[in-house]
């Protein structure tokens, strides 16, 4: 399993008030790819720049689609634009992934004639290895899942006491919350511009 695949799992079986919006777990995802692709030195980073390095051979077919995709001509990509660009629809890549492996399975809500479904993660090594990370506090999950919102109540550590990360890992921690909050200010921005076109409308 890659982190990816270790922080959807996380993400759909963290019991949460608020489970992340789609497109900031895209962009996570985005992000944890990076993360394993710096552990697998497959890149190296150039300030914010993304330096491909050799190609290794990668188990998992979106890692491996992800380092394929890599921009391989200078001026390389920024961590920023990878994470836009990457991020696109890419919770659904990962979910649609996960599900064709059978580690995802749909559960009913409810006991109503129309209940709801929601996608739950089966009982499987890969869950139990995510769980096992979440629960040890690795910093890389650890700092991905609290970026969008998630947190384990039962944590010892806080994201204001949890380790400082390596320079390269800050890097894309750094990119990933900057484009987040880009996110949300477009979310409320939007919201802002829905609120008064339906004013308009109600004559408000």
């Amino acid at each position: 399993m890659t982190t990816p695949r270790d922080l959807l799992i996380i993400a759909l079986d963290t019991a949460a008030s608020r489970p992340p919006e789609r497109g900031d777990l895209s962009l996570a995802l985005a992000g944890a790819e990076l993360l394993d692709l710096l552990s697998a030195q497959a890149i190296t980073l150039d300030g914010e720049h993304i330096v491909p390095g050799y190609r290794p051979t990668l188990d998992d077919h979106l890692l491996d689609e992800a380092a394929a995709a890599l921009v391989r001509q200078a001026p390389y990509e920024s961590v920023d634009d990878w994470l836009w660009r990457r991020g696109r629809g890419l919770a659904a890549s990962y979910l649609t992934a996960l599900e064709a492996d059978g580690q995802l399975t749909r559960q009913r809500e409810g006991r109503r004639p129309f209940r709801t479904t929601r996608t739950v993660p089966t009982d499987s090594p890969a869950r139990r290895q995510a769980a096992y990370r979440w629960s040890s506090e690795e910093p890389v999950l650890t700092a991905l899942a609290h970026a969008v919102g998630i947190y384990d109540a039962q944590a010892a550590n806080s994201p204001e006491h949890t380790p400082d990360p390596p320079d390269d890992v800050a890097t894309v921690l750094a990119a990933l919350h900057e484009a987040l909050s880009h996110l949300e200010f477009e979310r409320q921005r939007r919201a802002l511009h829905d609120a008064a076109f339906d004013n308009i409308w109600r004559g408000d």
